[in-house]
């Protein structure tokens, strides 16, 4: 069979990568070796950026809301039990850090992994994306053309041949390996044990704090669904065993306690050294593993890449853009990943158990999530002097960053322009009028201080939302300014 973009791993990278292809008409096919979801989910709970991208393919009234303390991250304390004496609460952004602005039109999502990737794949599913449970990919090679994989499902193994191929096939990533892409970082950590279990334990949550270093137990956090994860040392246990740890953490042995499942989690953390091979990309944790941290940064950040891949296949596929476009990729999510990495060591968060946090500048949670800054050949105006992440409202439009939220109207923000294609926002007829003959959809925004401009100054933003460029005010030629900043940043054919 024939498609445009083989997806390999039906994970929360590869499902993401399947939805935002199809939602951009891009035909896309997906292979996941699993029936379904894993009944013990890792993430819980994603940031609002990601709200924001389930926002604009139609997800979000579909989605609970996070109760995630606004820029805290999850609240986390050390405590005798669930119900004892709670000690000293560690912050992933400092308190004295946290700011009044209002980032986004939507908070995060407050959902566990096993329950967010069938919606998903339904969502993909209905937009047209053909995802193929139970099926394995058994071998692939790649071309100057293409990609050759064979699958099986139920039944004889077949050929899929695709233009370019999304491995989101999971930190072991059978793809990478073959490719030969090595890994820079930490590495190997730790194992813990777990166990998932469901217990009438809501009255405990009633301040905000959703996570429990218990005193010579373990750590203990909540899906906010009534289940509950308790992590472990690195041994084997019994029943009995784990239901005595479990009465230990909660501080009580009078609860009705399900035990739905166990687990055995390795712990590492790597950046892969390059994203891309060819017409192969990686994405997710085979790009990246980052060990679960209150910047959500594992499960986030890898659906943030299938976003980031996701308009650059279909504009090269749609033949809009060159290839080159594709370099880009690469070029910027690979930083992210890096400074996502140094940003989880930089914090106690349970990882540096070796010692103390690296001695590394920490950028807070909203800088992470909003301000992030990509550098590549899809930017124009960002340059190495600029630091990789801060807030939004430092930025004022920076070429590079997501552009900025502010209400147009009750219910409408300047992010709801965006996504659907290439954007010029201006408040001058100049503008409009340099649009003529461009796949450039013009906006008049009358708030453009918010991007860093004057009453006759522009911003051109990408299908992802960041901005490519801007001109602060009117150039002698508008028209001739525009033509040669969408041309540079898209890659355009001629």
């Amino acid at each position: 069979m024939r498609t445009s973009v083989l997806v390999v791993g039906g994970g929360l990278a590869g499902t993401s990568a399947a939805l935002f292809l199809a939602w951009r008409g891009v035909d896309v096919v997906l292979v996941e070796k699993h029936p379904g979801s894993s009944p013990h989910p890792r993430a819980v709970g994603f940031n609002a950026r990601v709200g924001e991208l389930l926002r604009a393919v139609g997800l979000e009234d579909e989605l609970p809301k996070s109760r995630m303390a606004k820029g805290f991250g999850v609240r986390r304390v050390r405590a005798e039990s669930l119900v004892g004496k709670k000690y000293d609460e560690t912050f992933w952004t400092p308190p004295a850090q946290l700011s009044d602005v209002e980032y986004s039109p939507v908070r995060g999502v407050g959902v566990a992994q096993d329950r967010m990737e069938p919606i998903l794949r339904d969502k993909a599913r209905e937009l047209g994306a053909d995802i193929r449970m139970s099926t394995r990919m058994l071998e692939f090679s790649q071309d100057s053309d293409g990609v050759t994989a064979v699958v099986r499902g139920d039944g004889e193994p077949y050929e899929i041949r695709a233009d370019y191929l999304v491995a989101a096939d999971g930190h072991r990533s059978p793809v990478r390996e073959q490719l030969g892409i090595t890994r820079t970082g930490r590495g190997y950590m730790h194992t813990s044990r777990s166990v998932l279990f469901r217990a009438p334990l809501q009255e405990y949550l009633k301040d905000g704090i959703g996570q429990f270093v218990i005193d010579d137990v373990g750590f203990l956090t909540t899906y906010g669904d009534g289940r509950w994860v308790l992590m472990l040392d690195e041994q084997e246990y019994t029943e009995p065993e784990l239901r005595q740890k479990i009465f230990q953490a909660i501080g009580r042995d009078d609860v009705d306690v399900e035990i739905i499942t166990t687990g055995r989690w390795t712990i590492s953390a790597s950046v892969a050294d390059r994203f891309s091979d060819g017409r192969i990309f990686l994405a997710g944790d085979s790009a990246h593993t980052l060990p679960p941290s209150r910047g959500g940064f594992g499960a986030n950040v890898g659906i943030e890449d299938a976003h980031n891949l996701a308009w650059k296949l279909a504009a090269v596929l749609n033949g809009e853009s060159r290839p080159s476009l594709l370099d880009t990729y690469d070029e910027e999510r690979r930083p992210v990943a890096t400074l996502c990495h140094q940003q989880i060591f930089a914090r106690n968060d349970g990882h540096n158990r070796d010692g103390e946090p690296d001695d590394a500048e920490l950028f807070d949670n909203n800088a992470m999530h909003f301000g992030v800054l990509y550098r590549s050949a899809a930017v124009i105006g960002a340059g190495p002097e600029l630091p990789p992440a801060q807030l939004p409202e430092r930025w004022n439009g920076q070429p590079g960053t997501r552009a900025p939220h502010v209400w147009i109207e009750p219910g409408k923000s300047t992010l709801d322009l965006f996504q659907r294609g290439w954007v010029l926002v201006a408040d001058h007829p100049q503008w409009e009028e340099a649009t003529s003959g461009l796949a450039v959809r013009y906006e008049r925004v009358e708030r453009l201080e918010a991007f860093g401009l004057s009453a006759k100054g522009a911003s051109l933003v990408r299908p992802d939302g960041y901005v490519a460029w801007r001109s602060a005010d009117l150039p002698d030629d508008p028209a001739g300014a525009l033509r040669a900043a969408f041309s540079s940043a898209s890659a355009g054919t001629p």
